[in-house]
């Protein structure tokens, strides 16, 4: 198993499901409110945020392998790319822990706006709304695949995360499958940011490698005796988290600067404030998000 390939395919799997979900919501509503012409736009507003997806990932590639002429310079785009990577993901993970309550309603009710201008703006809102979980999944996808062995597997691993999570969310709307998609989106926020952590600890190994921080041959420890990393347990953990046998100091300190205080905040439940006379329930901002259950997909 490659170590990019559990990695790749936690990214797949999360953020195909959260683009999956967003365009079941946009379907069912055109689909509920008898606008089925409407789905021509939608869609290739879908097929458009693909195609720009998967240009952008090319792109990032491009310049590693082509434009970069000399090693210091592709250190440095793989640490910045990293970071940007791992801002990225922790912005995810809180903004959908957030809003994942509110999503279907500010999702059909910028549908409903776009339906009144014309199909240019439907294709827009379909555009924008998968766009953004494309680019995050390139992001996060090239800066995972770092330091992999071969390029199939990271690949692999994302196609099939994809391909899994298109599965799941037909299977949600169609009614065939029932998912608590709220422990679903908390247990991958969790795994979500130790591969972060990981993203963020290489990130920092490429800016010693560059020569931009210090320390690049103080290791804060070696336990490649016992962490064997061409063992199947070594290269999952490697690959998944970035946890390797001889990390350096400010690595080291890196990745737990970043997990503790991350997965406590995430971790952390906010507190409900008591709902008024005049909107009992009603969802306040800030308080934690459930997303919504099969069972709402189709409403």
């Amino acid at each position: 198993m490659d170590r990019a390939f559990l990695a790749s395919y936690l990214i797949g799997l999360r953020e195909g499901l959260e683009a999956t979900l967003v365009v079941s919501i946009l379907v069912a509503y055109l689909v509920k409110s008898g606008r089925r012409r409407q789905l021509v736009p939608l869609w290739a507003g879908v097929a458009l945020a693909v195609a720009l997806s998967v240009l952008f990932g090319a792109l990032l590639t491009y310049t590693e392998t082509s434009l970069l002429a000399d090693s210091r310079s592709r250190e440095l785009f793989e640490a910045i790319t990293s970071l940007l990577a791992v801002v990225l993901v922790t912005w995810m993970i809180f903004w959908m822990r957030r809003t994942a309550r509110r999503l279907k309603g500010e999702l059909t009710g910028q549908l409903e706006h776009a339906l009144g201008l014309g199909a240019l703006a439907v294709a827009g809102v379909a555009l924008l709304s998968v766009v953004r979980e494309g680019l995050e999944t390139a992001l996060l996808f090239y800066a995972a695949a770092q330091g992999a062995t071969t390029t199939a597997a990271p690949l692999i691993g994302i196609s099939a995360g994809v391909v899994s999570a298109v599965l799941l969310g037909v299977g949600l709307y169609a009614g065939a499958i029932r998912v608590n998609l709220s422990t679903f989106f908390t247990v991958s926020g969790v795994l979500l940011i130790f591969v972060a952590a990981g993203i963020f600890k290489y990130g920092v190994h490429d800016l010693q490698e560059a020569g931009v921080l210090p320390g690049l041959h103080d290791l804060a420890f070696d336990v490649s005796g016992v962490l064997d990393p061409n063992s199947w347990y070594g290269a999952a953990l490697a690959g998944m988290f970035n946890i390797t046998p001889a990390p350096t100091v400010l690595e080291t300190v890196a990745w737990v600067a970043y997990v503790v205080p991350v997965l406590t905040a995430f971790l952390w439940p906010a507190r409900r404030p008591a709902a008024t006379p005049s909107s009992p329930g009603a969802a306040v901002p800030g308080t934690p998000s459930k997303p919504e259950t099969s069972s709402h997909v189709r409403a």
